[in-house]
């Protein structure tokens, strides 16, 4: 064979691959110019880096996405074969490391996992969720309201995600203010190892008030099936439904709330009742998802994957925005179409994804029906978005609008 048909990046006998670093601030400024930059260099399969010395391939082409997320046999989820590699203070090894959950295991421990969350999150009553959603929107917005003035990350989208994931997870404020500090930290990857320790604490407190005071809500579903999870099996279940709920959840609302108030396709035409929020919503997790690269799995063996080989025990991602925007496949008109990966594929797709749909459209909606002049204080290109490898996520959603009369 000679070297023009060689496997390249990746390969086990080649030369260490020059990678895109995911972690820096330029990145998270511009990631649509920065994916077309990998796909005109690398195709569809990139070179990595998810912090400084954790090298991963990125998957920006939808196709191969699909049969990476379909094919758990090659591309398990385990982290167990490639964590010990990595420096013990990598921001990013909370947030992949090993947990037993759904999200991180494979075979029997993920189908045992995942049977017991799709239970207890099936079991949510929607029309209920609907009004708790309703409530918390109408509290919050009555508080900055008559100011004329808001910051929708802090005043409006976080507390309400937080208070959303909270009710429904049985949660006591003063525990879920814990669970919060310590989900950020992770996140942000600022001494993410203290906010891992500060978040297992929190939820370990949790497991053990609702074994004490039990409820209708999703934790007390966990802890009462049939399968019997243990208390560290509980606390890693969770782990999972907070990380989900609120940090995504968040950026699904504030993206969803930015493009309408952007773009004139969707802020005219909603008030004239052409679009619906959904249709807003269904074009930001075409565009920009709240998580944009994630499902992340780890190949027990090198993987050869269009001519190009995929490390064992290196972490490959999928990165959900540039899949959703490969050219192989767009359209320019995507209304009505729901064939992203912002919710995953295969066996980790997500399994709350209604209940998320109903969240972040009944939030949109309820500012937007109290606020309808709502306006950015500041040009759109201003807005700043905060670095990270994995999530799309704006530092702050600066608006004004027409005070509410007292």
């Amino acid at each position: 064979m000679s070297t023009s048909t060689l496997p390249h990046h990746g390969s086990p006998v080649g030369p260490a691959p020059d990678r895109v670093a995911l972690y820096r601030p330029e990145f998270a400024a511009d990631p649509h110019r920065a994916y077309a930059t990998m796909r005109a260099e690398y195709g569809g399969l990139v070179p990595v880096e998810l912090a400084p010395e954790v090298p991963a391939t990125l998957v920006i082409d939808y196709r191969i996405a699909l049969r990476i997320l379909h094919d758990p046999e090659r591309f398990p989820a385990d982290p167990r074969g490639w964590q010990h590699s990595v420096p013990a203070d990598s921001p990013v090894l909370p947030m992949l490391e090993w947990r037993p959950n759904a999200l991180r295991s494979a075979g029997f421990e993920h189908a045992r996992y995942r049977l017991v969350n799709t239970a207890a999150i099936g079991a949510t009553d929607l029309r209920e969720l609907r009004a708790t959603v309703g409530t918390l929107a109408d509290t919050l917005i009555e508080r900055f309201g008559r100011t004329g003035s808001a910051d929708l990350v802090r005043e409006y989208a976080g507390p309400l995600a937080f208070g959303v994931v909270n009710d429904m997870l049985g949660c006591p404020p003063e525990i879920g203010e814990r669970i919060a500090r310590g989900m950020a930290a992770i996140f942000e990857g600022a001494d993410a190892a203290a906010g891992n320790e500060l978040l297992t604490q929190a939820l370990m407190d949790l497991v053990a008030h609702k074994r004490a005071t039990p409820g209708e809500d999703i934790a007390t579903r966990l802890l009462t099936h049939q399968l019997g999870l243990s208390d560290l099996e509980l606390v890693h279940q969770l782990v999972v439904l907070y990380g989900a709920g609120i940090e995504p959840l968040q950026n699904l609302v504030l993206n969803t709330l930015l493009l309408i108030l952007e773009d004139e396709r969707f802020g005219g035409d909603l008030l004239g009742g052409s679009l619906s929020t959904r249709d807003a919503l269904d074009e930001v997790l075409f565009t920009d998802p709240p998580m944009a690269n994630f499902c992340i799995s780890y190949p027990r063996q090198p993987v050869l994957v269009d001519d190009v080989w995929l490390p064992a025990h290196q972490p490959v991602v999928i990165s959900m925005a540039a899949c959703n925007n490969d050219p192989a496949i767009r359209t320019e008109d995507r209304t009505g179409n729901r064939s992203h990966l912002a919710w995953s594929a295969g066996p980790h797709a997500c399994p709350a994804r209604s209940a998320a749909y109903l969240v972040a459209q009944e939030a949109v909606d309820h500012l937007l029906d109290v606020l309808p002049d709502l306006q950015l204080a500041i040009p759109a290109t201003d807005l700043v978005w905060r670095p990270g490898p994995f999530h799309r996520a704006l530092a702050a959603l600066s608006v004004t609008f027409p005070p509410i009369p007292a």
